[in-house]
């Protein structure tokens, strides 16, 4: 099929549109960043930040508060933003359900339910040392993931196809079953490990450390440009059925593919930040609005989105409630549970 000159205006439109709005995002999420690293109870000043960073007469103080404590912290909740924000939009882009989610299909509580298992049963049996025992939780968070998915695209089939309209209950229900798993395992646990697990489910970001952010970014890495590549599928899937088939596209495996990635994605977030949940589902949305619905601009757009959602709750957590702190995940869940009521109230209209 032969390029129109509107078309190739139209493409050039939407490619100017995302990069404005995607510089934008990063704008805002650098303000977020920059008031998270010098406000706290112990304040800083930009120059003690940057003098901290470029080691210019360092202070032992300083370094503590930056390296161990702030950083480490707004690091991990970029990348866990940005991809719960990626894997949402894909979900939402598979199943043709833009009310689909990591966590209202089951996925977070499948990788939860994993990584909480792993904590009770092998975490002080297991010899792990180094990178090995921090990248076992993400695998055991993804094998709980792929479970999830498993059961929920098992249950919510029609005449051998997947059925939207089912997926939502289907996922809501796997998710209570394997919320109720996870409560059961914490409460087998030790006092001290049952507190760190209860503050780890609540999404909390405030034992962030380096070696959390070293195993999730190599999963970011590998599968972001897999998923950005294969957007143009992405938009194939959004035709019925028929006209996928139609085109010689192979529905099952392609699904497959690509809710596997994005299960690799929420499972290795979700085993270093917690249940921080509705990120998946809010930020696609407002990609969408931003730059359109073709996955090419709008994937980027929900990670950054994602991003700036996650950074800002966590700074809304550890501020506005100071001295105690808000876990990030109570906070989005606050805005999050408000906007999918709206959402479910307009597809019914």
């Amino acid at each position: 099929m032969k390029l129109q000159p509107d078309d190739l205006y139209s493409h050039s439109a939407d490619r100017k549109r995302s990069w404005f709005i995607a510089t934008l995002l990063l704008l805002v999420t650098f303000i977020t960043v920059y008031i998270s690293v010098t406000n706290g109870t112990f304040d800083m000043s930009v120059l003690d930040v940057m003098r901290t960073l470029l080691r210019i007469d360092p202070s032992p103080a300083y370094d503590l508060v930056v390296f161990d404590f702030r950083l480490p912290r707004i690091v991990l909740a970029l990348l866990v933003g940005f991809g719960l924000g990626i894997a949402g939009a894909v979900i939402q882009g598979v199943t043709r359900n833009g009310l689909a989610d990591p966590g209202m299909l089951g996925i977070n509580a499948g990788a939860s339910m994993a990584v909480v298992l792993f904590m009770l049963l092998f975490r002080h049996t297991l010899e792990l040392s180094g990178w090995l025992g921090y990248m076992a939780m993400p695998l055991f968070g993804l094998a709980g993931g792929m479970l999830a998915v498993g059961i929920i695209f098992w249950l919510a089939r029609s005449n051998g196809r997947l059925d939207p309209q089912q997926l939502i209950l289907v996922g809501i229900a796997v998710s209570s079953g394997f919320a109720a798993i996870t409560l059961y395992a914490s409460l087998k646990m030790n006092p001290n490990n049952f507190e760190a697990a209860a503050v780890w489910l609540a999404g909390s970001l405030h034992s962030a450390n380096w070696r959390y952010i070293g195993a999730t970014v190599p999963w970011l890495l590998l599968l972001t440009p897999y998923l950005w590549y294969r957007s143009r599928m992405l938009d194939v899937l959004q035709l019925h059925d028929e006209s996928a088939l139609s085109l010689g596209v192979g529905l099952g495996r392609q699904r497959r593919q690509l809710i596997l990635a994005a299960v690799g994605i929420v499972a290795a977030c979700v085993s270093v930040s917690g249940g921080i949940g509705f990120v998946g589902l809010i930020a696609p949305h407002i990609a969408r609005r931003l730059v359109g619905v073709h996955h090419r601009y709008m994937l980027p757009i929900a990670g950054l989105t994602g991003m700036l959602m996650v950074v800002l709750a966590d700074l809304i957590g550890k501020t506005i409630f100071a001295p105690a702190q808000l876990a990030a995940g109570i906070v989005i869940s606050l805005i999050g549970v408000p906007y999918f009521v709206y959402l479910l109230f307009r597809s019914r209209a």
